[in-house]
């Protein structure tokens, strides 16, 4: 297995093995593994694979689940379609920075992507590393957030556009939770910025130490949660992949955002995703 480092912030091209080959053996896997806990983003390319492989190297790093607005790949539940086609309404969800479904109480570990079908050009994504995003913030920026907590909403991004009923129906099945704005890798102990497009308000920000008058109170958190999130736009710590047909990348949704770059003109683009079962951010 050849690794070779695609930015100074993060990521890796894996060639010289073939992936599905990881769901069964052990030593290949916990190369990956290993590889992914470095790079944070794992890329490779021609990869042939079926729904069921691609299943099963996901696997390979903890349980899948599904999401409750895509649908499901038949015969293989814990994988999603994300398809675009000439006749697609505009894109105005994934072409933001954001980590997966940080409006789960337990986030998606992570992700394996694969491209079936892409433009020939545009459609690419990019990816960006909130631990270096974190680790070069200014010091009293970092003392003033290590208590800050924020609210995740699935209702006020997926949902915001449909009838109440329908909203309200969903909030109840995912309510909003609340998540650390610095998250703790619970393999590392590195710390990373975990705000993203989810990322509704701070839940404890108006306290005597950062709120003079309760004029002070909505300009100052909204200044800070717009600075903490313009982090990722940082070219810095970012990458950027184009994809081509039986390309696949794997990537640590702890410690990354990405982002869906939605500059090609009406065509097809098909990709399978397997969204792995995470934990509680501490």
């Amino acid at each position: 297995m050849k690794v070779t480092p695609l930015t100074c912030a993060l990521g890796a091209e894996i060639s010289g093995i073939h992936l599905a080959e990881a769901a069964t053996n052990a030593d290949l896997g916990g190369a990956l593994e290993a590889a992914l806990l470095q790079y944070k983003v794992l890329f490779l390319r021609d990869q042939e694979m079926t729904d069921a492989e691609h299943a099963g190297v996901a696997r390979r790093f903890g349980e899948l689940e599904d999401h409750p607005l895509t649908s499901s790949v038949d015969g293989e539940p814990g994988i999603i379609h994300i398809w675009k086609s000439p006749e697609s309404p505009p894109e105005r969800y994934e072409n933001s920075w954001h980590h997966d479904a940080t409006w789960r109480e337990c986030p998606p570990m992570g992700a394996v992507l694969r491209c079936l079908e892409c433009p020939p050009v545009g459609g690419d994504t990019m990816w960006a590393n909130m631990e270096l995003a974190y680790e070069r913030l200014p010091d009293h920026v970092k003392e003033d957030i290590a208590d800050l907590r924020a609210r995740h909403s699935m209702e006020s991004v997926f949902m915001a556009a449909k009838p109440i009923e329908e909203r309200l129906a969903m909030k109840e099945r995912f309510p909003d939770p609340e998540h650390p704005v610095v998250r703790t890798h619970p393999v590392t102990g590195k710390k990373s910025l975990m705000l993203g497009a989810f990322a509704t308000h701070f839940t404890n920000h108006h306290t005597a130490k950062r709120v003079r008058f309760g004029q002070d109170a909505s300009p100052g958190r909204n200044d800070l949660m717009n600075y903490l999130l313009s982090q990722s736009t940082i070219p810095e710590y970012q990458l950027r992949w184009r994809w081509t047909p039986g390309s696949v990348a794997i990537w640590d949704n702890r410690c990354t955002q990405h982002y869906a770059v939605m500059d090609y003109p009406p065509c097809v683009r098909r990709m399978n995703r397997a969204t792995i079962m995470g934990d509680r951010p501490f």
